[in-house]
Parts: C-alpha cells; structure tokens; sequence
C-alpha cells in the first residue's frame, strides 16, 4: 500500500482554516476554488468534480472536532481504488499560523503517483485560499 504525505503551513489561524476544512459537503469547493469546479452532498458522501474533468465520490469516514481531522474516502467515480483512506489534519503553529497535513493510504500502489500529483497541485491552491484568511483586507 502506498501512503503519500503532503504538507503546508497557512498563515491562518487553525479555528479559521477547521472552519473550511472540516465542512464536508463544501470544503473542497471553499479550499481549492478553481482546482475543484463543484463538491455535491450526497448522503454520507460527496461528488467532487475537479478542474481536469474528474468526478469521484468521497464517503465521509469521521470528522474529529477536538482534533481538527477529517477523514474521508474514494469509493467511485472516475477513480476506483481497491482501498483508499485519506486525512486532512490542521495543527495550530501559534495565533495566526497552522500546518495543514494530507495524508493517503491507497492501492494499487500505480494510483500513488497521479494522486500525488493531484495532492501537490490541490495544497499549492488550498494554500492561496486559506493564506490570511479572517484578517483586515
């Protein structure tokens, strides 16, 4: 199993970076506008439909409030992985900084290295985002 590990620092504080993140049905659509055109609730699911043209639906496993960690998984869409757990965690570096941490178990291990590639360019935008979010413009 491949497990990929992507990380940024925000110049946000944590409590406003949690409040995008763990919005399940909207998150992908508020962190990386552009790079994900819609995100859909569906039940404990959600359809995201990135920029490239790719839809996956991504079931919603947690989302721990107390540590700021959101887990989720792809189970269709135009990518099918026999097993897929991905994290998104945000982890407070002081009053108006956080590291936001992506984490992703998935098999086959051939899916690692476009995943990768999708992570890396989401986090680039993701960090344009949420950069200074909730200070005077």
């Amino acid at each position: 199993m491949a497990t990929i590990r992507e990380e940024a620092v925000l110049e946000s504080s944590a409590d406003d970076v949690w409040e995008v993140i763990s919005d399940f049905a909207a998150g992908p659509r508020r962190m990386a506008p552009g790079f994900v055109l819609d995100s859909v609730p569906e039940a404990d699911c959600r359809v995201v439909t990135f920029a490239d043209g790719t839809v996956v639906r991504e079931r919603r496993v947690g989302v721990d409030h107390g540590a700021c960690r959101i887990v989720y998984s792809v189970v269709g869409g135009d990518v099918q992985p026999e097993h897929d757990n991905a994290s998104m965690q945000v982890l407070a570096d002081g009053e108006q900084r956080c590291r936001l941490v992506w984490t992703r178990d998935v098999l086959p291990d051939e899916l690692a290295a476009p995943m990768t590639k999708a992570m890396s360019a989401g986090l680039e935008v993701i960090k344009r985002t949420l950069d200074h979010l909730g200070s005077p413009e």
